[in-house]
């Protein structure tokens, strides 16, 4: 995916449902505020996108999101001639910190056709980040930790950023996606497990942990 593939798809779901606007709230989304020529290709290989519709309501939104998908999903006539679908989606989607909708990322997209001009908001970078992370696929963990090792995103903000999250519907999500951040800052091979104890060891001479293995064995304890 690419900017222009973004860009596109802005103008295409706002065209479908005849608004101005919509939110990305997918992982491209990231192409919001990086260019995709300087995004790791994990963080860009997805065909999907995400589009949040502003309906009058949840159940408009749900109309809405569906109209998208239908006229633009994935194996549509729009995804086999463009090689990437729109996904309809409402805000019960992704879990989000308080104040996402005030950080989100505006993109332009110009119509030649209707000389109108259409905006697509996507999730500031780090409000992504708590959206993989609580969603906690094994896709979305990729993603999160390829724009780490990249150097695009810090850990510590993305920590801080999960404490945005308030509801108490999404804490065993929330603990989760923490555990993982903790784990992330161990590094790989620093630690161990003790051949005598069994138990996880700074140093010693056992099967190296990678921070992954780290954040299983959190998981396991808990």
């Amino acid at each position: 995916m690419n900017r222009e593939q973004l860009v596109h798809a802005i103008r295409t779901a706002c065209e479908i449902i005849g608004a101005d606007k919509v939110a990305i709230i997918g992982s491209q989304s990231i192409l919001g505020s990086f260019d995709d020529e300087a995004l790791p290709p994990e963080a860009t290989i997805s065909r999907e996108i995400d589009i949040l519709p502003f309906g009058s309501s949840h159940e408009d939104t749900q109309r809405l999101a569906d109209q998208i998908e239908g006229a633009a999903g994935e194996y549509s006539p729009y995804d086999v001639l463009h090689g990437f679908y729109l996904d309809g989606v409402d805000e019960t989607t992704a879990v989000l910190p308080v104040g996402w909708r005030d950080r989100l990322v505006a993109v332009e997209s110009y119509s030649v056709v209707s000389r109108r001009t259409y905006v697509g908001l996507c999730l500031d970078p780090y409000d992504l980040c708590v959206a993989k992370l609580c969603a906690n696929r094994e896709k979305d963990l990729v993603f999160v930790q390829a724009l780490i090792s990249s150097g695009m995103l810090d850990l510590a903000k993305i920590a801080a950023a999960l404490v945005g999250v308030t509801d108490s519907a999404h804490a065993l999500a929330v603990s989760r996606a923490k555990k993982w951040v903790e784990a992330q800052s161990v590094p790989d091979a620093s630690c161990s497990i003790s051949p005598t104890t069994g138990m996880v060891v700074f140093g010693g001479t056992g099967p190296t942990l990678t921070s992954q293995d780290v954040a299983d064995l959190i998981d396991e304890d808990t």
